[in-house]
């Protein structure tokens, strides 16, 4: 099949997109408000995007709480959402009110930050802690007004629990992180599923 983004007329019961560019990992990202609030939510359009210095980005649709209390505060910390805290993860996703507290919502703990003002997630096997850089708005084609925001940080500090820090190297499968596929699918990252390629030249 084949059809065109414009009309999206792919006759099918469920736009298929999300479903072609996946797993995306999920941003589980904590926010803080000027007035000290704490907003925390996941988002699937989220990823790495530098090394060096690390950055990552997440897209949001329109200006929800998490976006505009990182451009009040300049702040953020990305939780790694794993498989035993998915449900948790999907409670976080609840449209709460502007100024409730979605960690408390889903029964999370939040443990304090080293460099930035947001907590982590304590039963979070990981985190990072990021400054602000900049909000791009995601205009499409022709114009118009955008639909998505692209808000990119830079990674300040890393947090991982040293219990998964096997031989100098993070066992990444071990954490079993979870991410985003179409429709309500997950996929999770186990050591079964892990497998290794060297690249030609090196």
């Amino acid at each position: 099949m084949f059809y065109e983004t414009s009309t999206n007329a792919h006759g099918l019961p469920h736009d298929p997109f999300k479903a072609i560019v996946t797993p995306r990992p999920i941003g589980w990202i904590s926010a803080m408000s000027a007035k000290g609030e704490v907003n925390l939510a996941p988002y699937s359009f989220f990823n790495a995007v530098s090394e060096r210095p690390p950055m990552v980005a997440f897209s949001s649709a329109g200006k929800k709480d998490a976006l505009t209390f990182i451009e009040e505060t300049g702040e953020f910390v990305c939780s790694l959402a794993t498989y035993d805290l998915r449900d948790k993860m999907n409670l976080t996703s609840a449209p709460l009110s502007r100024g409730e507290n979605e960690m408390e919502h889903a029964g999370l703990k939040a443990a304090p930050s080293r460099l930035v003002k947001p907590p982590r997630v304590a039963e979070a096997p990981a985190a990072l802690e990021c400054k602000w850089l900049q909000t791009v708005p995601l205009t499409p084609i022709g114009g118009g007004d955008p639909s998505y925001y692209l808000v990119i940080g830079q990674v300040v500090g890393v947090y991982i629990d040293d219990r998964y820090i096997i031989d100098g190297l993070v066992d990444t499968a071990a954490m079993r992180p979870i991410a985003r596929s179409g429709y309500r699918d997950y996929f999770v990252a186990t050591p079964e599923t892990k497998f290794s390629i060297t690249r030609p030249g090196g």
